[in-house]
């Protein structure tokens, strides 16, 4: 589980490059390798040219079609090519040795050599090109996978960032969803065994199966069952031979009343949430979880559902085990409780913009594990609040169109 850190753009998750990062630089720092390379040109033939003639200075410059590749595209750098073999050839025509053996083989070979260069450069941009198509894909998939979750959902305010440990992918194994109830909302959060690509198909029948049933079942225990259930078909179905009984699906189930200060959960194997007070006040609920989804429940409608209180200041943090595995340089784990608190008082993504920020720049832009974060709080009662809660309506937030 090692990987660049690169993340999405899913509704409010942002890549944490689009964020964190400068934007574009200017014209004259992105292209600063051509204007050295440039100035080598010319520096190299003057000083060749008033050099003594035992000296000989010409040859360097193939270092600056080199130099240009750096930044610029075939075109240019083989534009900085043909004037080196031109500076060459002023030299020597300025020296006399213009038609000697030695001369004409030095610029046979600059010409080789810058020629060789543009060949890189060209490869280097058709690679540049897969791979900005790779990363569209990768966006459009979490785009179909992972709807973005609304900044509100009846009486609650959310947030969720998601970051993939996958080089050059935007999407992985760890998923979230929400969706309104008739009464309150119920949430999702959960973490496939594995990241990236090859767990994307457990993700996305996770995810599916909970959009279609989290309306048909009225106790959270029952939903898990239904999602075990789901979850064992499809690893039936696809799991490999020489993995049987090693993939399954870490979740957390949520059901947030509209009617009571209080949040049941039903955990398959996933890791506590953490509830935010409004004095900088971290709890760590107690769950007594169920096995993962996908080994197999001993008592699939008998699950326990643990119910803990949530106030209209508090704020729930749900997240993957890729938060707390995080490691910087000397191994350090990422003290998330501690630093959450921090900005227990802000808004959901405030909060999570914060603890995004704090965990990259505690790994260095590294992580091990693929990380989703959500961040529930609830709002003051107002007139839309009021109104969604006593339709019931709404479903998750619809998919980009």
């Amino acid at each position: 589980m090692r990987g660049a850190v690169t993340t999405g753009t899913v509704g409010g998750v942002a890549s944490w490059q689009e964020r964190f990062v400068p934007r574009a630089r200017p014209w004259l720092s992105s292209h600063a390798p051509l204007l050295v390379a440039v100035a080598l040109v010319v520096l190299i033939t003057v000083a060749d040219i008033v050099a003594p003639a035992d000296i000989v200075l010409g040859p360097l410059l193939v270092i600056a079609p080199a130099i240009a590749a750096w930044s610029e595209g075939p075109w240019t750098t083989g534009g900085v090519g043909v004037a080196a073999v031109a500076a060459q050839g002023l030299i020597g025509w300025r020296s006399g040795v213009l038609s000697t053996r030695s001369f004409v083989v030095q610029v046979i070979a600059l010409a080789l050599l810058s020629a060789f260069v543009v060949a890189l450069s060209l490869v280097r941009d058709r690679r540049r090109r897969e791979l900005a198509q790779v990363r569209s894909v990768a966006e459009a998939a979490q785009r179909v996978l992972l709807w973005p979750l609304p900044e509100r959902l009846g009486s609650l305010q959310l947030a969720s960032r998601y970051l993939a440990a996958e080089d050059e992918a935007s999407i992985g194994g760890d998923l979230y969803a929400a969706t309104r109830t008739p009464g309150g909302a119920r949430v999702l959060i959960g973490d496939v065994r594995g990241k990236g690509l090859p767990a994307i198909g457990e993700a996305a029948l996770l995810l599916g199966a909970f959009r279609e049933t989290a309306h048909h079942h009225t106790a959270l225990p029952a939903l898990a069952a239904s999602l075990e259930r789901s979850v064992a078909r499809y690893l039936a179905d696809f799991e490999p031979e020489e993995e049987s009984g090693e993939r399954f699906v870490t979740a957390l189930l949520l059901e947030i009343p509209d009617d009571a200060p209080v949040i049941r959960m039903t955990s398959c194997g996933h890791v506590a949430p953490l509830l935010l007070g409004p004095d900088s006040r971290v709890t760590v609920p107690e769950l007594s979880p169920a096995p993962p989804l996908g080994v197999g429940l001993t008592d699939p409608d008998g699950g326990v559902v643990d119910e803990v209180p949530f106030g209209a200041e508090d704020t729930l943090v749900l997240y993957t085990d890729g938060v707390i595995e995080a490691r910087d340089r000397h191994g350090v784990f990422y003290p998330f409780a501690q630093r959450a608190a921090r900005w227990s008082g802000c808004p959901p993504g405030a909060l999570l913009d914060h603890v995004q920020r704090d965990l990259i720049a505690h790994t260095g832009g590294r992580l091990g594990d693929d990380v989703a974060l959500i961040a529930v709080r609830r709002a003051p009662a107002g007139p839309g609040a009021r109104r969604t809660a006593r339709h019931g309506g709404g479903h998750d937030a619809a998919p980009p169109g």
